[in-house]
């Protein structure tokens, strides 16, 4: 590989892997949109000779590699990941796009697609075996994104917060609401739970209404332990940021639930938000419940 200059940061490199139908080729697009050189299934040997080509200015790549792959397999992709990883110049990354194999399912019967590997075989059987295939992937990715619950919309926001391209790059912060009984998000780095605040569900007025409406956040507010609770979190993330940052750390997710997922958690994931992008840090918020029932 081409040698760059010492003064030139490392040069990103995400690797984007997991479930065929789980939204790789909606990642790729949207890491194009964002400005980084996308390869998409490259053969696995190929990889080396891309980056002794790519950009000595630094502009980020993304490789989609999956089980189309020529070549692909748990143990090469590990190995070609962790070659990268040795490289001097090198930033890497491994995303995992990750789905519930029933809706995987819902999603093949539903555009009439045929599986990768099922072959002549119904659709859940290419998508076991293809689970099988990629068994050790996801413990070793940098991330993993579950779009079980996501929209289109959602994970391509979500990926602009985590990999938004920046001359001087910043941590960026994700922060979503979600109701606790649908399950907490696999992705949160941070799991704060509201459900010991004061409910508006239970106002008939305020129960059709979500944490973005005034009306729900003053009631929220009222509560008599809201003003701890939040001064409590601020001063839990405040001296958290800049050490992850130095740490090269690139994305923090933070989650913030309460029963249903509309009114509580809403409210203080905009709070939240709001307070960070006043440290001037770049984030994003995404309100997991809502985009279900838009949806």
């Amino acid at each position: 590989m081409a040698s760059r200059h010492p003064k030139l940061p490392p040069r990103r490199v995400i690797l984007v892997t997991g479930m065929s139908g789980a939204g790789l080729s909606t990642t790729i697009k949207a890491l194009e949109d964002l400005g980084y050189e996308t390869v998409d299934n490259p053969p696995l040997f190929l990889i080396s000779g891309l980056l002794e080509q790519g950009d000595m200015l630094g502009r980020p790549l993304a490789i989609g590699l999956d089980s189309r792959t020529r070549g692909f397999s748990a143990e090469a992709f590990l190995g070609q990941m962790r070659e990268l990883a040795a490289r001097p110049g090198l930033q890497v990354q491994t995303v995992f796009i990750e789905c519930g194999d029933d809706i995987l399912l819902r999603r093949y019967t539903e555009t009439r697609r045929k599986h990768p590997l099922a072959l002549d075989r119904p659709v859940i059987d290419g998508i076991l075996r293809e689970r099988r295939l990629l068994s050790g992937l996801r413990d070793e990715a940098s991330l993993v994104i579950d779009t079980s619950d996501m929209t289109l919309h959602d994970l391509r926001r979500l990926v602009g917060g985590h990999f938004h391209v920046d001359i001087k790059p910043k941590l960026s912060l994700f922060v979503m609401s979600f109701g606790f009984p649908h399950g907490v998000p696999r992705e949160a780095d941070i799991v704060l739970d509201a459900r010991f605040l004061r409910n508006p569900h239970y106002d008939p007025i305020l129960r059709p209404l979500t944490g973005k409406d005034a009306a729900v956040g003053e009631y929220v507010a009222r509560d008599p332990d809201y003003p701890a609770f939040i001064n409590n979190i601020t001063q839990l993330i405040d001296p958290l940021l800049p050490r992850f940052q130095q740490e090269g750390k690139s994305y923090l997710t933070i989650a913030i639930g309460c029963t249903g997922g509309r009114h509580r958690s809403v409210f203080i994931a905009e709070t939240l938000a709001e307070w960070i992008r006043d440290k001037g840090y770049p984030v994003g918020t995404n309100h997991r419940e809502l985009s279900r029932q838009k949806g």
